[in-house]
C-alpha cells in the first residue's frame, strides 16, 4: 500500500488513462475526482458492505482504516 500527501488539484495517474485528482475537504473527508474509462467499474466500499449479504463474504472483503498513531509524526518535545 502506498501513502501519499498530496495537495489541492495535485494528481495521480495510473497507467495511461486513470487519473485521481485531489480537489481538497475537510478534517475528516476528501474530495476526489476520478477519470477513468467507462469499461472500469468504481464502486464504493460503503454500497460493497451494503450489498454483501453473506457474513462470510463481508468478512473477506478488504478494509482500510486510517491508523492516525501509526502515522502522525511526534512532535519535539512530546512523549
Amino acid at each position: 500500500m502506498l501513502r501519499l500527501t498530496v495537495s489541492t488539484e495535485e494528481y495521480l495517474m495510473i497507467g495511461d488513462d486513470i487519473k485521481i485528482i485531489f480537489l481538497g475537504g475537510s478534517k475528516n473527508h476528501t474530495r476526489v475526482m476520478l477519470d477513468i474509462p467507462k469499461e472500469i467499474n468504481v464502486v464504493r466500499s460503503k454500497v460493497m458492505e451494503a450489498n454483501a449479504t453473506d457474513p462470510k463474504e463481508r468478512d473477506n472483503l478488504a478494509h482500510y482504516y486510517a491508523v492516525p498513531e501509526k502515522y502522525r509524526k511526534k512532535r519535539s518535545g512530546s512523549k
